[in-house]
């Protein structure tokens, strides 16, 4: 038996982002990841860093997390891209609701501005005619999630935690895990387990939401910002059972990443050629010029999604020593850090920077 300050399952962005706040702490963590660091949903996203304004509590989650990937951003394996993520407007209905979304982002801390159909054009000239304008979220950037989780782990090893690789928590226990090899690990609990979360802990309501991404060749120069639709949001957040939304950056490489799609209650990996035709169809709509590029390859994934959008963050009722951290959607690059201060701070009884209620387990074991 081996005693921990902290025992964190999972380490993917979010798991991995914990383990090290821990560390920074003091804590005697444990790390038990069954598969790759930085495998799972994170070595499947976007890493997009980016905030969304349609949701409050959601807000203030990215802009405080925003803030602490400022440190990583000279970091060689983050891969850091300060790229900038221009929002792009269909028509003068979207353009009308540019002003608050402008609002909302620099009353929050961002920095965004409204930009012209002319700007727009300036910008992203390979973008599709007949755009009405957009909005330009300056520093606002991409990076590489799974050496971030890497370099994460490293660094609470560095301070002692140990990693428990190629293991996974078997059995929950009072203030306790049994591993799948039969070891049993002592100290609080962190799930920061992603989709596999309802294995241990069914409870918390949370269900898979695959998605598909293409990468391309090499195209420098081609795409300047990251570009989002403004309806991205739609689906992002609905709850339709299939859903595309416009959504490519370019890499640090000169590859562009192409995006996205999401699609309830669908765990099989596989490429589905219907679905990517459709994204890759929507894509089109808004830049003619990714049809004549040479698609390299295409992947799914998997993401996190809580009933209300808002991930779990806290203490899980009528379990003594059990916290969560997990339940991000896509957002858990953008929030992993944030995040993991947050759940650091309540679990050592620290006063958070941000109002916890919105992100508590409880609010679903009413």
């Amino acid at each position: 038996m081996s005693r921990y300050d902290l025992i964190v399952a999972g380490a993917g962005i979010v798991g991995a982002s914990c383990a090290n706040e821990a560390s920074i702490a003091g804590l005697r963590v444990a790390i038990v990841e069954p598969g790759p660091v930085g495998g799972g949903a994170t070595a499947c996203s976007m890493g997009h860093l980016v905030a969304m304004d349609d949701d409050p509590a959601e807000l203030a989650l990215a802009r405080y997390s925003l803030r602490r990937w400022e440190a990583f951003a000279h970091l060689a394996e983050a891969e850091f891209s300060r790229c900038g993520t221009l929002w792009v407007a269909r028509n003068d209905g979207e353009v009308a609701g540019i002003a608050a979304r402008v609002a909302r982002l620099n009353a929050a801390g961002g920095e965004a501005h409204a930009v012209d159909a002319r700007t727009l054009y300036e910008l992203e000239p390979a973008l599709a005619a007949g755009l009405a304008g957009g909005m330009l979220v300056p520093a606002e950037a991409v990076v590489y999630p799974p050496r971030v989780a890497q370099h994460l782990v490293r660094c609470a090893q560095q301070r002692g935690a140990r990693l428990h690789a190629g293991r996974s928590v078997r059995r929950l226990g009072r203030a306790s895990v049994t591993l799948d090899d039969g070891s049993l690990l002592t100290g609080p609990v962190l799930l920061a387990t992603g989709c596999a979360l309802p294995r241990l802990l069914p409870q918390l309501p949370l269900r898979p939401r695959k998605g598909h991404l293409l990468i391309t060749e090499r195209y420098p120069g081609l795409l300047r910002h990251q570009v989002l639709e403004l309806g991205y949001a739609d689906s992002a957040h609905g709850d339709a059972a299939s859903s595309v939304a416009f959504n490519v950056q370019p890499r640090p490489t000169g590859q562009l990443l192409v995006g996205s799609s999401r699609e309830f209650d669908v765990e099989d990996p596989a490429v589905s050629p219907a679905m990517l035709q459709r994204m890759l169809r929507h894509a089109f709509r808004f830049m003619p010029a990714l049809r004549q590029l040479q698609g390299l390859r295409a992947w799914t994934g998997l993401r996190p999604a809580t009933p209300d959008g808002r991930p779990y963050l806290g203490a899980v009722p009528g379990h003594p020593d059990l916290w969560v951290a997990a339940g991000h959607e896509g957002l858990g690059v953008t929030t992993a850090l944030g995040s993991a201060r947050l759940l650091i701070d309540l679990l050592l009884g620290h006063a958070p920077a941000i109002d916890p209620a919105p992100y508590s387990p409880a609010r679903v074991l009413a």
